[in-house]
């Protein structure tokens, strides 16, 4: 076992007691909680849907530390266990060129991890979701989902893929830059393509047809100078009562996207004001900002990678034998999340400073009171828990906790 084995045992051993830590915190800090709504809420959400909350989240995050076990398990067994090296012998024997050689590897190790997470995937969506009354989507929908996601992943993987390691074998020293480029690149091309040719695959899409409905949101987009492709409302119901609303897109794809299970459930006074919030991020500089984050911590992995790639000990400390490009690049992929775990709360952080920012706008071009509202009524439908652990928040949560949340709006008001 050499030194680079051991740091990596202790960080992926860290990451997973911490996480059990924190769930451990979570679940007790809900359950005792349980039985009593919190008071700027008490009025608004009954305390039946409460407890469902909390009942929800606790087998959310139960269900989270199973796959996280299951995952480190695979995990060990695909580098100490040899299942790296055993899979890349086999390739090898094929003797095909190494470009197709790294990019079969790649793509089976893909396809085996999505075959072994398919029960946690059956149970996640007809146990779990079904089991709280959220799950609409049926068996056939399921596999036709998951036959479309492969077809797609195929097309769209294979070729990027292939020129990534292209790129890795063929650019010198330097190949971490171009390949960094290509990817801001394609993650550019990707969130353009998204809404107008991949996001139809798999949901119907129709134009907002509520003619008051559609006017008031016009003319809030009008006053803020946003142009977008439509106004869109999406069949998320066929799938699961959750609601959301989102924009999508880049450039002269941009959309706005409501889930018809939101259109449903709110006014429109609290329909636009969810949507003000979603123009927060957009007035903000958000999505800039995320890309921006993004990029430097890719470019700094990918330099950090440049420097691993050509150390016979990284390959080693992980239970690999033979060195090369595909083997470098499928490590740093699957190793380096028990080193970053880390940085979760400094990335919670982040998002959820933009997340009052958003607020803070949306109040400004809509009544504090009707974002209250909405905000209120997807927690009440989505049972988002009301009382999360603070320490296990900051983790994990991207948006900030209900109470704190609503406190802050309040203020605006006050």
């Amino acid at each position: 076992m050499n030194l680079f084995t051991s740091i990596f045992l202790f960080s992926l051993s860290a990451s997973i007691i911490v996480q059990w830590f924190l769930v451990q915190r979570h679940i007790k800090h809900i359950q005792s909680h349980r039985q009593k709504v919190p008071e700027a809420f008490h009025d608004k959400i009954p305390v039946e849907a409460h407890q469902k909350a909390a009942d929800y989240t606790q087998a959310k995050v139960k269900t989270g530390l199973v796959e996280l076990i299951i995952g480190s398990t695979f995990l060990l067994l695909w580098t100490l266990g040899g299942g790296f090296q055993l899979l890349d012998s086999w390739w090898r024997s094929l003797e095909l060129p190494e470009l197709w050689t790294g990019t079969c590897f790649i793509l089976s190790v893909f396809g085996i991890m999505s075959i072994l997470d398919l029960p946690m995937s059956i149970y996640r969506t007809f146990k779990l979701e079904q089991s709280f009354g959220f799950n609409k989507m049926t068996p056939k929908i399921f596999i036709i989902d998951l036959l479309k996601n492969t077809v797609i992943g195929l097309l769209i993987g294979t070729p990027i893929l292939l020129l990534v390691l292209w790129i890795m074998e063929n650019s010198g020293s330097y190949w971490w830059l171009y390949v960094w480029v290509t990817w801001l690149g394609f993650s550019l091309f990707m969130m353009w393509a998204y809404p107008a040719f991949i996001a139809p695959l798999f949901n119907k899409f129709r134009p907002l047809d509520n003619e008051e409905l559609r006017t008031r949101i016009e003319n809030l987009l009008t006053r803020n100078g946003f142009k977008s492709q439509g106004i869109f409302v999406m069949d998320g119901s066929t799938r699961s009562t959750h609601g959301n609303a989102y924009f999508t897109g880049l450039g002269a794809n941009k959309r706005i996207v409501f889930f018809d299970t939101l259109v449903n459930e709110l006014s429109y006074d609290e329909i636009e004001a969810v949507l003000a919030h979603e123009l927060g991020h957009f007035k903000c500089n958000h999505i800039r900002k995320r890309i921006s984050v993004l990029g430097t911590v890719f470019l700094i992995g990918l330099g950090i990678l440049g420097w691993l790639i050509n150390e016979p000990w990284f390959y080693n400390g992980l239970g690999v034998e033979q060195s090369s490009t595909y083997m470098a690049l499928i490590l740093f992929v699957m190793a380096s999340p028990a080193f970053t775990f880390f940085l979760q709360p400094l990335f919670s952080f982040i998002s959820r400073q933009h997340e009052f920012e958003a607020d803070d706008f949306a109040a400004g071009q809509a009544q504090s009171e009707n974002l209250i509202t909405a905000l209120v009524s997807l927690y009440r439908e989505n049972a988002n828990t009301l009382t999360p652990d603070p320490l296990y928040s900051a983790f994990h949560d991207s948006h900030p906790p209900a109470p704190i949340r609503i406190a802050h709006l309040k203020s605006k008001f006050a």
